[in-house]
Parts: C-alpha cells; sequence; structure tokens
C-alpha cells in the first residue's frame, strides 16, 4: 500500500499571514515562558492567573521553548542554560517518596505543584501523562545544550539520571498498558491510555527507557484499541479534540515512518493528523449545532477552558455550556466553544487552511487575543437573550502554559523542524520508536 504523506511546507508563509505576522504569534506566545516562571526553582505557572499552581507538562514545554528562543534571539544562550538547570537541579533534589506532600514518585510527578516549594498541590494525581511531558522537555534540552562547559554537561547528566529513574514498569500496575496515575491515598487510577489519544509520547520513552522499560507488549495492546473511521470522507484514526493529534507530534517527527498500525492503513500519524484537522473545519463548515461563528475559518475543538458548567435559552433553544473539558469533532461534546492555540498547533499539518484560520481569528475577533498570543479559548454563541449592554459571547480570561508552548513549537517545527531535529537526535526516542515497530523513513 503507498505510503501517503502530506507535504510540510516549511517556510512557505500562505495568503496575507506573513512571516512576521508568524514570528510576532510565536514570540507572543514565548514570553509566557519568560514571565510566568519561578527563576528560583524553574516551575512555570499553569495559567496566568494570579496563585495558581505550576503545572509540570508547562515546565516540560518551557524547556523545549527555551531553544527555540536562543535560536530566535528572543533570549540568550547563558539564560536559557540557567533556567533549564534550575528546573533539573529542582527535579533531581526534590523529595520522592510516598509521603502526600512529595513533589514525586517512581520518577514521576504530581500533575500540579506548588510554585514556591514544589511539593504537591492539593490533592492532584501522580500524573503518567504530565510527567511525560516534563521528561520529553528534559531530552529536548540535553539534546540542545551540547557544548563541554561544565553547565552544559550538567543539563545532560541530570536529563539522564532523572530519565532513567522513572519506573515505567510500576505505572502499569500489574497489566499491559500504563494507567493514569496514582495517588497517595487510594493508589492506581482506575483508568488506562488505551485509544488513540496523547500518549504516544508516553509509550516511545516507556519503551525506550534504559533501566525500568515498558513491556514489548505494552504498545500492541495500546493499538489494539485503536478505532479506524471515516468521517466526511476522510479515513482516518479518530480522536476528537485535536490535541490528540498534536501533542505526541509537538516532539515525535512521524513523517514518513509507521508502526504495525500504520503500516496495515498505507499512511503515516503525521498524515493522520492532517486528515484530522480537515474533519475539524469540515465539521465547522457543516455546523450542524448552528453555533455562532462556526465556519470554514472559525473552528478548532480541544481540551480548553469554557464558560462554565450551566445552561442559557438562546434564541429560542435550551443549550448546555461546559467548563474545562475535552470537546471533539464530530461527536462531541460541543458547545460552541474554540480554541485558536489549537488551530496553531497544526500548523505543520495543514498550513493552508491553518493560517487563513489564525488570520481571521486576530483580524475579526481581538478579544481572543492577550498578553501573550491568544487566550485560552472563546465562544461567541454565549449569551442571554435578555442581555441589552450589546455583549455577545465568552472569552476565557486566562491563558495556559500547556496551550502556548504547542504554539511555540509547532509554529517552530513548521519554520524550522527545530524540536523534531532535536528529538530525532535522542537515543531514548529512536529506540522507543523501533521497539515500537516504527520503521522507514529517518529511521
Amino acid at each position: 500500500m503507498r505510503l501517503v504523506t502530506p507535504p510540510v511546507q516549511q517556510h512557505a508563509i500562505s495568503l496575507n499571514f506573513g512571516e512576521t505576522r508568524l514570528d510576532a504569534l510565536q514570540r507572543h506566545a514565548f514570553e509566557y515562558f519568560l514571565r510566568e516562571t519561578n527563576l528560583a526553582n524553574g516551575l512555570v505557572a499553569d495559567k496566568s492567573q494570579p496563585g495558581s499552581p505550576a503545572s509540570i507538562a508547562a515546565v516540560g514545554f518551557a524547556l523545549a521553548v527555551y531553544p527555540v528562543g536562543v535560536e530566535r534571539g528572543w533570549m540568550t544562550r547563558a539564560d536559557a542554560l540557567a533556567r533549564t538547570l534550575a528546573v533539573l537541579r529542582f527535579f533531581w533534589a526534590s523529595p520522592q517518596g510516598t509521603a502526600p506532600d512529595a513533589t514525586g514518585y517512581k520518577g514521576f510527578y504530581y500533575h500540579f505543584l506548588d510554585m514556591s516549594t514544589g511539593h504537591r498541590a492539593g490533592l492532584c494525581e501522580l500524573s503518567t501523562i504530565d510527567s511525560t511531558f516534563l521528561i520529553a522537555g528534559m531530552l529536548a534540552a540535553a539534546a540542545y545544550f551540547d557544548h563541554e562547559d561544565e553547565d552544559e554537561q550538567a543539563v545532560r547528566t541530570l536529563a539522564d539520571a532523572l530519565y532513567c529513574r522513572v519506573d515505567w514498569a510500576w505505572a502499569c500496575n500489574g497489566a499491559a498498558t500504563v494507567t493514569h496515575g496514582w495517588r497517595p491515598e487510594a493508589g492506581f487510577l482506575p483508568y488506562r491510555w488505551s485509544g488513540y489519544d496523547e500518549a504516544t509520547l508516553l509509550y516511545v520513552l516507556g519503551l525506550g527507557s534504559p533501566t525500568h522499560p515498558l513491556s514489548a507488549e505494552s504498545y500492541a495492546a495500546w493499538t489494539s484499541t485503536y478505532e479506524w473511521k471515516t468521517i466526511y470522507g476522510h479515513e482516518l484514526l479518530y480522536g476528537g479534540p485535536l490535541f490528540i493529534h498534536q501533542y505526541s507530534h509537538i516532539w515525535l517527527d512521524l513523517r514518513g515512518i509507521q508502526d504495525v498500525f500504520a503500516r496495515d492503513k498505507g499512511i503515516d500519524y503525521c498524515e493522520n493528523s492532517r486528515r484530522a484537522t480537515y474533519v475539524q473545519r469540515e465539521y465547522a463548515i457543516r455546523n450542524p449545532l448552528d453555533f455562532a461563528g462556526y465556519g470554514e475559518n472559525f473552528w478548532g475543538l480541544t481540551a480548553s477552558d469554557g464558560p462554565g458548567s450551566t445552561t442559557r435559552r438562546i434564541k429560542g433553544i435550551e443549550r448546555s455550556f461546559f467548563d474545562y473539558v475535552a470537546r471533539g469533532a464530530p461527536y462531541g461534546p460541543d458547545d460552541g466553544t474554540v480554541a485558536p492555540w489549537a488551530v496553531a498547533a497544526s500548523l505543520p499539518f495543514a498550513p493552508e487552511i491553518v493560517l487563513p484560520t489564525l488570520q481571521h481569528f486576530q483580524d475579526v475577533y481581538p478579544q481572543v487575543t492577550g498578553e501573550y498570543c491568544f487566550r485560552c479559548s472563546f465562544n461567541l454563541s454565549f449569551s442571554d437573550e435578555a442581555e441589552s449592554d450589546g455583549h455577545v459571547g465568552w472569552t476565557s480570561p486566562y491563558h495556559f502554559g500547556i496551550n502556548l508552548g504547542p504554539v511555540v513549537l509547532m509554529c517552530e517545527n513548521y519554520r524550522s523542524g527545530l524540536l523534531w531535529r532535536l528529538m530525532r537526535a535522542c537515543p531514548a526516542i529512536v529506540s522507543g520508536l523501533r521497539r515500537a515497530g516504527f520503521r522507514n523513513g529517518w529511521l
């Protein structure tokens, strides 16, 4: 079967969305990681709301974002190195154990940490997927800081030690697939990574571990739960929210390489993400639930902030709205909330439809552009028939680190392929992909 791979058009900025405009969008997203970071320990706030805890996934994105900043001239290599060392030294020295206020356990870390102390925030879970993005950022930093001076050598040594400390096999809790996480109060969460989702990177890093690897059958057990569907004429591996088709791709260059599942379907996962992006746009064009704004250049359903869990009567229709939830197309949930950042994160897959949509959001809906590139999300349908002040819709007041990291990194993968190149040079990534059955292409 012929392999179909999309044309990733690096440096080909289409229509009126020029290089300068894309550079500005990317840099404004980058600024979040400069300003919303505790320089003493490198922890990055989950969101721009005052008092927000740190998100370990946002820290992982920051570690990959800093090399982009250096290469683009937005920060010095010395500053990036200092921030990176602060992160690595903090996590290496942070308390690991079963105490409920520790930072992590078995090499994994709690989803949210106190910005100052670095201890577990609230009763959040020890998160396997968020720890994955944190470790990936550490490995990206190790690949970038390749000089022979003492500090850059320390980055490589610490990143390797932190990766080797992760006990991926423990996280399976006796089965083949990986659990979502663990809490000291109740043990493992009842959920596992099954069905196509953002866990490709998790399984690759787990399989590539030189110390506590996943078993060989773990990846096959995961892919056995995939759903292949035909939607709007596109055959694809289904995942409703856009982030499912983006988060692992931020780190993994999956163009032209295939595992057993992809070889059987005659595609690669990059092509699958391109099709998923087109499904999102087609859903918005058809707009089966008749939400305001939806159309050719107004789409982007993903996990995002929302107007709140409530019901309102709008134009005679009772509509339900949600808070933070994973929205998806075409099977929902959908309450009219779109996330412009998620459109930007699909840039390497389908620039021909992403760039006009970004231009539309910026030019027509200035309320979604905040201090750091796009705000999380907005909803033009969230209004009340009783309102008389002319206000229409809802816009999230916040920026999230796990939204803006993908904007910076996917813009850069589209423009230069920087993070993809760094991760291709990582032995653990290569080993994990091969153990997962990936072949061909750059492998």
